[in-house]
């Protein structure tokens, strides 16, 4: 059997620039595109700076990225912006950077600021936490842990955190520990709710970008596998995608070229039909569908209907 020509689908070779000389880089350009993703009701140039924070701070430049927040935040006075969702993010943005660089009092401060913009936010009640407690003011982290814990029960950390500060402030108070903490506030239960709606909507965004990213990968690997020649292997890439979606046409047409290529003909068929009830038009499936019963050795008549077909 002849091989076709771009057996896979969405693979396209590139062309070396005009005059076949390739044109050659002193360095490879650098990514700066998530500078410019949206950030809230940020405008275009403070959300460029909180981004870049953000950039710094994934990458361990913790006094980089405190320099970018503080520049956002004075810039949103400058402007006259009043977003407490914004500016709260910022604040316990900054009061990270402040956490990792070991300044517990202005993380403690930032916080506040944090938590007045917006009450009951996560984060800023966990990062106040645990600056509280670098500081050993062990009640008001214990407080705080409390707190963290009524909007999201999940959080190992402050559960293990909890457990530690316990047997500290027995030791450090007596029995009648519990007392002398001040008092810890009640979440509104609907905000309870609220967090925990938007933490299970975020996770299952969360999943699914996986899952697409996990697709993405397996399909490449795939089309890698046939340029190859290793086509048992490729097949059983395009079946796990076929396993997550098994209405994408090519996916169909890209396992059937495996299938011929290891002369299992009625399988490549079935797929080529499969691809058909998704594009009935399709002419790589009515080609390699063809292939197949050339294979199968269907008689020479329904092959030449079925390539006339395919050349309409």
């Amino acid at each position: 059997m002849a091989p076709e020509k771009g057996a896979v689908n969405g693979t396209q070779r590139e062309n070396s620039p005009a005059g076949g000389q390739e044109k050659k880089e002193d360095s490879p350009a650098v990514d700066t595109s998530y500078l410019d993703a949206p950030a809230g009701a940020l405008p275009p140039h403070l959300a460029r700076l909180k981004n870049e924070g953000n950039h710094l701070f994934k990458h361990g430049q913790f006094g980089d990225a405190l320099e970018k927040y503080t520049q956002a935040i004075e810039g949103c006075a400058e402007a006259g912006i009043d977003s407490p969702e914004d500016l709260c993010i910022l604040y316990s943005n900054r009061a990270a950077c402040y956490l990792k660089e070991g300044n517990s009092t202005d993380c403690i401060q930032d916080c506040n600021k944090a938590l007045e913009l917006q009450p009951y936010s996560l984060k800023p009640l966990l990062r106040r936490a645990m600056a509280y407690e670098s500081l050993e003011r062990y009640r008001k982290a214990y407080v705080d842990y409390k707190t963290v814990l009524q909007l999201d029960t999940g959080i190992q950390a402050a559960h293990d955190s909890i457990h530690r500060l316990t047997k500290m402030l027995i030791e450090q108070d007596g029995p009648e520990w519990r007392q002398k903490l001040p008092e810890i506030p009640v979440v509104p239960l609907s905000l309870a709710n609220s967090f925990r709606n938007t933490q299970t909507e975020n996770h299952s965004h969360h999943l699914s970008r996986r899952k697409e990213a996990h697709f993405t990968l397996l399909k490449q690997e795939g089309n890698s596998l046939v340029k190859k020649g290793h086509f048992q292997e490729a097949l059983e890439k395009y079946s796990e995608c076929l396993a997550i979606k098994p209405d994408e046409c090519a996916l169909h047409t890209n396992r059937a070229i495996c299938l011929l290529k290891l002369n299992r003909f009625e399988e490549a068929r079935q797929d080529c039909d499969s691809a058909l009830h998704l594009e009935p038009n399709n002419k790589k499936a009515f080609y390699r569908r063809a292939l197949a019963f050339k294979g199968l050795q269907v008689p020479a008549r329904p092959l030449i209907n079925l390539f006339l077909v395919i050349l309409r």
